[in-house]
């Protein structure tokens, strides 16, 4: 079955254009011309990616987010006139996976529909047949939930508990950027701009233990001004 697509934006024009090229790539396409309509789409139907406007009236893209991030982990993408790095910072942190800012070409908005629906959906968390529930899998390496093990290439590494819970946050959604506020919150603290060098530090000792070579990451990206990303690279 092709992946449903939930368009919210509140201006037609954009909102039909979008459309079509979605529909004309293969997707099923739900549309909503504000906040409150998307998540009333979102509560009735099965919604495989939501791609939201920001400024909506009734309910905007933020609130949407925080909506949706109650109930589900789906891929949502924002587009939005405004490019400021705080804007996408606080998109991010409410639980977004990318960020499009207007005028934008069609074709890239179905580019980077078709990327985050691959991530999510067929690398994204890519589960053992054993026990779907509890094993993450990301190329070689393997975290079992249940157990609190890694292994690479079938050899165990040894990880304090924090670096497990920053690994199984990000595991979770490759391909996803984490600011280092949601990385706080997956290990059960709270952020402020001090600890940006201990979060570096966590993501230092990660990419050590993982990692072939730690300056060249095959796993473990920075995402300049913005976070980290996790995602394999052959």
């Amino acid at each position: 079955m092709p992946h449903t697509i939930l368009v919210a934006e509140d201006d037609p024009d954009i909102r039909t254009l979008l459309e079509l090229y979605l529909k004309s790539s293969g997707y099923q396409v739900q549309t909503a011309a504000n906040g409150i309509q998307a998540l009333e789409i979102l509560h009735r139907q099965k919604i495989d990616l939501a791609l939201l406007d920001i400024m909506m009236p009734e309910m905007d893209g933020y609130a949407l987010t925080r909506e949706i991030r109650s109930f589900s982990s789906m891929p949502v993408l924002f587009l939005t006139a405004k490019d400021q790095d705080c804007e996408k910072i606080l998109g991010l942190d409410l639980g977004a996976d990318g960020y499009l800012t207007k005028p934008f070409n069609p074709l890239e908005v179905v580019a980077h529909v078709r990327s985050a629906l691959r991530r999510f959906y067929q690398l994204g968390g890519a589960v053992s047949q054993e026990n779907p529930q509890n094993v993450l899998c990301l190329g070689p390496l393997r975290l079992d939930l249940s157990r609190m093990t890694l292994e690479k290439d079938g050899l165990p590494i040894d990880l304090t508990a924090t670096e497990f819970k920053i690994l199984a946050r990000m595991m979770e959604q490759p391909g996803r950027v984490f600011t280092k506020a949601q990385l706080y919150a997956g290990i059960g603290g709270g952020y402020c701009e001090s600890d940006d060098k201990t979060m570096m530090v966590h993501i230092s000792n990660l990419r050590e233990k993982i990692e072939g070579d730690s300056r060249n990451p095959r796993y473990i990206q920075t995402v300049r001004g913005l976070g980290y990303k996790i995602e394999y690279i052959p």
